[in-house]
């Protein structure tokens, strides 16, 4: 399983960003994937999650009705639209493939499939 993101960057707060994750190694349209990250000092968090058809999702609260996740499986590729970043956006943000039958409302985001190298969201005037 490789999972390799890209888009992270410094940002001024109230601005937008669209990361990008590229996977490969397994068969990407047959998995639920996520978006995690992790703040400075502080535990691995869900943000957003998608169903292996897209059709379903979720996010967390403080994600929700600004941030946007999707998926191509055609090009085994996960993405989240991020707008409207704050400063408690700030954090190394994961490509995460779910175990079978795991979604975030019940399972801990310590324990996915896989993950991969992170990267970095900095949101700061």
């Amino acid at each position: 399983v490789q999972l390799v993101e890209s888009g992270g960057a410094l940002v001024q707060p109230g601005g937008s960003l669209r990361l990008s994750c590229a996977a490969s190694g397994f068969s990407f349209a047959d998995r639920a994937m996520a978006w995690l990250r992790q703040p400075p000092e502080k535990g691995l968090e869900w943000v957003a999650a998608i169903g292996w058809d897209g059709g379903a999702t979720y996010y967390d609260e403080s994600a929700e009705g600004r941030f946007t996740i999707s998926r191509d499986n055609t090009k085994s590729a996960l993405s989240l639209q991020l707008n409207g970043l704050k400063s408690d956006d700030t954090a190394v943000y994961y490509c995460a493939v779910l175990h079978y039958g795991a979604w975030p409302t019940f399972s801990s985001p310590d324990n996915t499939e896989a993950r991969g190298q992170g990267t970095q969201v900095t949101v700061s005037s």
